[in-house]
């Protein structure tokens, strides 16, 4: 069950209009579709979203088989948005869809000139090989994110003839299926440390909302290119959590600010929540924070490691937590998401989809310091032994803004095979994607399960399903394409199955 005390209810009109950027009135250029993406909803269906600056009455997607005949519609009664929100988030589910089909489709009032498309999820136990790309911590670049330049007390920008992490993706779109981003989007939160810094002009905290939409929006737009063509799965990160990040410190003016400055509107995972539309209707999961799709030979998990760890135990995010979000928990049941994930494991048919791939925002086996639960041995000890039982084969994580990747490791024991046909989850962390000061340093000397780490270049994973036996890991460098570190697994299985 959906915990709605902590979440926000929203309505067309808010107490708070008079000090709030309130959406403009249903003049034409109010109700053209913008910052448009899609989402797997089951082997069937797929989730269109798209943003309005006024609320539609009934938001409506055409769609068909051809560019000149989109014969077929589909619409809901989800327009919704949120204090502080400048727009109005439309959420379409099209269903009964042909699987591994490629669609045209358009939002209603679409000024574009041509028809977006998308391609349906390959049939559980499909055994065609395909590529997907993963990122984690990818916030806004360009002048107001991540780009040439930092503001005081920042560091690694990018170089001057350097590609980023969004525009490397778009360039190699052609080649994969879906891109899975598990948590740290956008970014919007670090506006008050970049007025700090000297990179963004200084505004007034009251109007800091104000910056904190503004960031988010123009983010939503660099990505729309991926999102309106390819599936944009999610998870949640802590930069998610509210508008502030836990809190930041201005030094110089010895002035230590805290979520207590954020807006409704920006607290308790607001945002994300009304943006996104992920499958857990059709996996059983909650919200955009738990859920599972398979995808041809593959079982997609995307974890929570921000609230709701269950068994008494305190999520990072949670109040009381040590990353001091004051978010969640979302669910009212007792260790529902551990419970969730031993039923979603259980459930999985091995003989379809022999794979099975988990994502979580933060990490637990990574050679980085341990602060608010960098290091999160409080999802280890809940979701290990579950990882371990069912056979996960790859757990994939970011928050700390590395690349690294790791033997297979059960219990801090490296698996003695290695990658191959080891008994234990492979496991890559991630963070490297990029946003505005937005590399870490590795912790030396690294830890022992260690393979291959670095912690100077932005760059991001891509995973390419050969059959059911072998899987390819690639660290992409955003700045010119090339594949920096490549390892294949390997699983001693039979393949039973289908090819198309």
């Amino acid at each position: 069950m959906f915990n709605t005390m902590n979440v926000p209810r929203i309505a067309a009109s808010f107490a708070l209009a008079a000090v709030l950027l309130a959406p403009g009135s249903a003049a034409c250029d109010d109700i053209i579709p913008m910052q448009v993406r899609l989402a797997y909803a089951g082997p069937k269906g797929m989730i269109v979203s798209w943003n309005t600056y006024s609320q539609l009455e009934r938001p409506m997607v055409q769609y068909g088989r051809s560019p000149d005949a989109l014969i077929h519609e589909a619409s809901s009664d989800v327009s919704v948005t949120y204090p502080t929100s400048t727009t109005y988030n439309n959420h379409v589910t099209l269903e009964h869809l042909e699987e591994d089909t490629l669609y045209y489709y358009l939002p209603e009032h679409s000024n574009a000139t041509e028809p977006y498309t998308f391609r349906t999820s390959r049939r559980a136990g499909d055994k065609t090989p395909f590529t997907m790309a993963v990122v984690v911590d990818m916030g806004l670049m360009g002048p107001d994110g991540l780009s040439t330049r930092v503001g005081t007390g920042a560091a690694n920008p990018l170089g001057p003839n350097d590609t980023n992490t969004i525009q490397s993706i778009e360039k190699h779109l052609d080649g994969i299926d879906f891109i899975w981003h598990p948590g740290d989007i956008a970014y919007a939160d670090y506006w008050l440390k970049e007025e700090i810094q000297g990179y963004l002009p200084n505004t007034t905290i009251a109007d800091g909302y104000k910056v904190y939409e503004s960031l988010l929006n123009q983010f939503y737009d660099e990505i729309t290119p991926l999102t309106s063509v390819k599936p944009y799965m999610v998870g949640p990160g802590n930069h998610e959590a509210n508008c502030d990040n836990g809190g930041t410190t201005d030094k110089t003016h010895n002035i230590s600010y805290t979520v207590d400055i954020c807006m409704p509107g920006q607290t308790n995972f607001t945002g994300y929540i009304n943006h996104f539309r992920m499958p857990s209707p059709q996996s059983g999961g909650l919200g955009n924070f738990w859920y599972s799709f398979d995808h041809g030979m593959v079982h997609y998990i995307q974890l929570d490691t921000e609230t709701d760890l269950g068994h008494g135990l305190i999520a990072p995010d949670e109040p009381g937590g040590p990353e001091a979000e004051d978010a969640g928990p979302f669910s009212t049941l007792k260790d529902a998401q551990t419970n969730w994930l031993q039923k979603d494991l259980a459930s999985v048919d091995r003989k379809k989809t022999p794979w099975v791939v988990v994502a979580g925002h933060r990490p637990w086996y990574v050679s980085a310091s341990n602060r608010s639960s960098t290091i999160c041995e409080e999802c280890r000890e809940v979701f290990e032994p579950l990882f371990l039982q069912y056979d996960v084969d790859l757990v994939l994580s970011g928050h700390v803004h590395v690349y690294e990747r790791n033997s297979p490791v059960a219990k801090f024991n490296v698996d003695p095979k290695g990658l191959d046909n080891p008994s234990s989850p492979w496991y890559i962390t991630n963070g490297a994607a990029g946003h505005y000061d937005g590399l870490d340093s590795l912790v030396y000397p690294l830890q022992q399960y260690n393979q291959y780490a670095q912690d100077t270049a932005y760059g991001w994973s891509r995973l390419t399903f050969h059959n059911c036996t072998h899987l390819t890991h690639d660290f992409v460098a955003s700045r010119n394409g090339s594949v920096l570190d490549t390892a294949t697994l390997y699983k001693n299985r039979k393949c039973v199955g289908e090819n198309h």
